[in-house]
């Protein structure tokens, strides 16, 4: 392996991120873009993502180029003459370059197969994680179909375990801003007096995952009274009659919000108060515009997914379905402590 002294010197050095799904996971994975820009500046970066989250990164400062595949939709049709045309498009796209490192986030056989069929420099490798960790997806096989496996911990958070297996891969672990906390690429957040609204997030793919509505109403129904507006974003038919018959409970002063791409909802989102969010996407998106966020969790991933290390965001339960009164506390401990306007935001 080249020396990381070699790669910084190396104008056209060209990483590529594989990282598919789902959208918590590649927000969580936003902060190697930082990580790899801050290490080597003149590095040019690319990122392989499921087609429903690549609106997300068009929209990130420090990509080059996002590739959008189809892996969940072409595999409900395989043989489908438009999937294979699409299939063997997304294959020349993965190969017009030819990159120095591709590095597989996720750790599955899925983006491992990804991560193969781009092309190497000739000096080029690909890496992923070595071994698993505690609750963290990983498939073995993946030792076996890509070039490197970079040791982790047993336990580790997710945010860590990427930007520690991108380190290992790249040769800067011992670098002094790795020490520092991640760095998301998304701006400064305005001013409080300028933002509205607190987001009620309850959408979630796991069942496991769900708060009762009876909760949320409390919730709802408390920060009306504290004079906060309510507003309940959704992503499909189910969502969108959810957060109906919360808004009939509510009545004036809460509002089921537009459906959005992902690139228009986050600049909306950045715009409020703070969130209370299911261990979701959303949830995580919040934590990486810095908001006050309380994240509701009800499964043990509450230690390697939840928001750590700012007084204006906590998660809650994770050996326990959290009760209204302990998400009611959380949100008054964050609301309070409010977002620092330098802290998870970094310039790119």
């Amino acid at each position: 392996m080249r020396s990381s002294k070699a790669l910084h010197t190396e104008p056209g050095m060209r990483i590529l991120i594989v990282k598919l799904s789902s959208l918590g996971d590649v927000i969580q994975t936003l902060p190697v873009v930082q990580d790899l820009r801050t290490a080597f500046p003149q590095a040019r970066i690319d990122w392989a993502v499921e087609e429903a989250f690549a609106d997300l990164l068009q929209s990130v400062p420090g990509l080059e180029r996002v590739l959008p595949c189809a892996q969940r939709r072409w595999r409900k049709t395989p043989f489908d003459a438009r999937v294979r045309s699409e299939r063997a498009a997304f294959r020349a796209r993965l190969r017009e370059e030819a990159y120095d490192a591709v590095i597989d986030g996720q750790g599955l056989i899925k983006s491992a197969l990804v991560a193969r069929q781009a092309r190497l420099a000739p000096c080029g490798f690909t890496a992923t994680f070595g071994n698993a960790s505690e609750l963290c997806g990983y498939e073995w096989p993946v030792k076996w179909l890509l070039q490197r496996g970079v040791p982790m911990p047993r336990q580790v958070h997710a945010v860590a375990r990427t930007r520690l297996l991108a380190a290992g891969a790249l040769d800067y672990a011992q670098a002094p801003f790795m020490a520092e906390p991640p760095c998301y690429p998304f701006p400064p957040l305005a001013p409080v007096s300028q933002r509205q609204g607190v987001w009620l997030c309850h959408g979630t793919t796991r069942a496991d995952n769900e708060w009762p509505l009876d909760h949320w109403a409390e919730l709802g129904q408390r920060l009306l009274a504290a004079g906060e507006r309510v507003c309940i974003p959704q992503a499909s038919d189910k969502e969108a009659a959810w957060a109906a018959q919360l808004v009939a409970r509510l009545g004036e002063g809460a509002e089921v919000l537009p459906r959005l791409k992902l690139s228009a909802l986050w600049p909306r989102m950045a715009d409020s108060r703070g969130v209370v969010s299911v261990d979701s996407g959303l949830g995580h998106l919040a934590v990486a515009l810095d908001l006050p966020v309380v994240q509701l969790f009800s499964q043990p991933r509450i230690r390697r997914a939840g928001p750590i290390g700012r007084a204006h965001q906590a998660a809650v339960g994770g050996d326990h379905v959290p009760g209204f009164e302990e998400a009611w506390q959380a949100w008054q401990r964050c609301s309070q402590a409010q977002a620092d306007p330098t802290g998870a935001a970094c310039a790119s």
